[in-house]
């Protein structure tokens, strides 16, 4: 088998300094994204109950023609 080659200092600290900016990218980007995530999914909650809401009353009412059809 070969032996290992030597890594360069420098490719080294430039690899780990590479990892450690994109950790804090990372880190910043999600703070920025999270809240709006957050509204978004808010919204979304709000607008179910609304379609739900409208949809348990179109069901009442097609009940409720439905059974002064059959009398």
């Amino acid at each position: 088998m070969i032996p290992p080659v030597q890594v360069s200092p420098l490719i080294k600290f430039t690899r780990y300094s590479a990892l450690l900016v994109g950790m804090i990218y990372g880190k910043k980007r999600y703070d920025y994204l999270k809240p709006i995530a957050e509204e978004e999914r808010r919204i979304e909650a709000e607008e179910k109950k609304k379609r739900e809401e409208l949809e348990r009353i179109a069901k009442e009412i097609a009940e409720a023609s439905e059974e002064s059809i059959l009398k």
